[in-house]
Formats: C-alpha cells, sequence, structure tokens
C-alpha cells in the first residue's frame, strides 16, 4: 500500500509540473500537437531497448486493439489538454477534471442505466458547487458563455478523451503487462499525433536552452507520468485511481500562482478542494 501511495504521489507531482512545462511552451506560440508529438517521440526512442524484448508476434488481437484505440485518444486528450493550457490558466484548467467523474457517470446512466444514488447526487451538487467558485473568477462568470471560451472547451474535450484513455489502458495491462502499455502507449501517441503536425501548418520555433530544456522536462515529466499510472492501474481499480488523482487539482492552483503569477488563488483553492470532494464521492461511493 506504500508504493501505491507513493506512485500516486508521483503521478500527481508529474502530471502537474508536466503541464506548467507544457503551458511555458504554449506561451512561445509552440504548436501544443507539435508539443505532444516530441514528447511521444522522445518515450517511443527510450522505449526501443524494451521493444526488442517484447514478443509482438504473440500478443493478442485485443491488446493490439486496445492499445490503438487507447493511444488515438491519448492523443486526442494530450493534445486537447495543451491546446487548453495555451488559451487559459492552469488554475482554472486543473480542478475542471472533476467533471470527468460526471462525464463517467452520464455515460453510465445512458449505456448502463445506472441510476445515481443519493450520495451521488450530492457529489454531483458539491462538484458543481466548487466550479462556481473556480469559473466566478473569470470574467464570464459560471455561465454557458464559458461554454464559448476555448480553454474550456478544450478542457472538456481532453478529460473526456483522457477518460476514455484510461479504460483501454487499464485493458491492455490486465491482458499484458505496464511494460508493453507503457511503449504501446507511447508509440501509437507519436503515430497519432504525427498524423495530426502533419496536417498542421509548418511549425517554427527558436531552439534555445530554455525551451529545449523544457521540451526534455515535457517528456521525462510524462513519461513519469504515465509509468506511475500504469503502476497504480495494475494495483488498484481505476475509479479508485482516478479519484486519487483528482488531488492534483489542487497542485495545478497553486503552481498556477506560483509559476505564472495567476490570482484570485484563495477562492480557486477553495473551489477545487470542494470539487475534489465531490469528485472522490462520485467516483468511491456512488
Amino acid at each position: 500500500m506504500i508504493i501505491t501511495s507513493l506512485a500516486v504521489f508521483i503521478r500527481i507531482f508529474s502530471n502537474s509540473m508536466s503541464n506548467v512545462y507544457q503551458k511555458q511552451l504554449t506561451n512561445l506560440g509552440i504548436c501544443p500537437f507539435f508539443i505532444n508529438f516530441i514528447m511521444y517521440l522522445g518515450l517511443s526512442i527510450c522505449c526501443i531497448p524494451f521493444i526488442i524484448g517484447i514478443d509482438l508476434v504473440n500478443i493478442s488481437t485485443n491488446v493490439w486493439l486496445s492499445a490503438g484505440f487507447g493511444g488515438l485518444c491519448g492523443a486526442l486528450g494530450n493534445s486537447y489538454l495543451v491546446k487548453a493550457l495555451e488559451n487559459g490558466d492552469l488554475s482554472v484548467l486543473g480542478p475542471i477534471n472533476a467533471y470527468k467523474s460526471i462525464v463517467a457517470m452520464i455515460v453510465g446512466i445512458v449505456l448502463l442505466k445506472e441510476i445515481p444514488s443519493i450520495l451521488g447526487v450530492l457529489a454531483i451538487v458539491l462538484i458543481i458547487y466548487g466550479s462556481y467558485f473556480i469559473f466566478d473568477t473569470l470574467q464570464e462568470g459560471f455561465s454557458i458563455k464559458l461554454l464559448m471560451r476555448k480553454d474550456i472547451r478544450y478542457r472538456i474535450y481532453a478529460l473526456i478523451f483522457t477518460a476514455i484513455e484510461a479504460v483501454f489502458i487499464k485493458n491492455v495491462i490486465v491482458q499484458s503487462d505496464v511494460t508493453i502499455s507503457f511503449v504501446f502507449w507511447s508509440f501509437f501517441g507519436m503515430l497519432f499525433t504525427g498524423i495530426i503536425v502533419l496536417f498542421r501548418n509548418k511549425v517554427s520555433f527558436e531552439k534555445n536552452v530554455f525551451v529545449l530544456s523544457r521540451f526534455l522536462f515535457v517528456i521525462i515529466l510524462m513519461g513519469i507520468m504515465q509509468l506511475s499510472t500504469n503502476f497504480v492501474f495494475s494495483r488498484i481499480n481505476v475509479s479508485y485511481a482516478l479519484a486519487l488523482f483528482q488531488l492534483s487539482a489542487i497542485l495545478s492552483v497553486i503552481l498556477g500562482w506560483r509559476f505564472f503569477g495567476e490570482t484570485k488563488i484563495s477562492k480557486k483553492l477553495l473551489g477545487s478542494i470542494i470539487m475534489v470532494v465531490g469528485a472522490v464521492i462520485l467516483i468511491l461511493f456512488n
């Protein structure tokens, strides 16, 4: 349990810090899809020694399909996340991830006819109430007009795709192992983001020490993030893991203030805590 808890902490920290460096790169005008392509490419290169020891021929079709669909969802989810960071504040976008649990609940109602319990309804109220404090710091306030903002829309797209990705990742881990899941995640992510980049305009940026070091930090931190995520998925239920990962919302608010001078932190922090409590209740007890 101690090792799993440590892995959860590492995942939360590495994910939040990678968002910081991704936002620094987008602030320089670098295409978010290209940032993710370089990240996946770097990790794929690091995976070459592991690929040699994997018997690719005998891997089941189900694993290949799950890895492929998971890679596509991951590429889209991570790219939309960086697109959101390009247009918005880290202290606002981080806590929105708590809405992932509501998305999962809606899917359950539609597809599985799962009706939320009283605790589930309470959790939804807490998430919406907490998000009021977050969104009230924006010019649009807590309103429909929020959905017109690119950063909010991109963040919602990101949480939907990453929620779906988590299911595919878990399936690959169950039918193979953590290493194979990580290798496939890196390779298919590189493949799909590479395709996206091909259809984008020419990417150009100043190749100085600051930029190159940020790319390196993103590669390292995202690698650590995904490895720790896979490890946690292999040890506990995905829903429990996703609930624990919500704690990154609080760290995102603090990092947004520390690195980008984002304001109204007390209100955002209060809203984040309320949303995290709601997300944990909805995921674990509904």
